[in-house]
């Protein structure tokens, strides 16, 4: 089984009292694609942006291809 492109580890990220994300985890394996969909409001960008590292998560970790690239703060 090859390991994932991108993993989330229940990852949570709060914006004062309003929880963006609560307790997310997610694998995306390589060469595959992905899809977040939600009404506006849910977290989507907010997801996004921990990802690329432009968001620091309250909890969690996020790896992209097993190299821990943000971690709670």
């Amino acid at each position: 089984m090859k390991a994932a492109a991108i993993t989330l580890t229940d990852v949570t990220k709060r914006f004062g009292s309003h929880v963006a994300l609560d307790s997310v985890s997610l694998e995306v394996l390589p060469g595959t694609a992905a899809v977040v969909l939600g009404p506006s409001g849910c977290g989507k960008t907010t997801m996004l942006r921990v990802i690329a590292g432009l968001e620091v998560p309250d909890s969690g970790q996020v790896l992209l291809n097993g190299t821990t690239v943000s971690a709670a703060g």
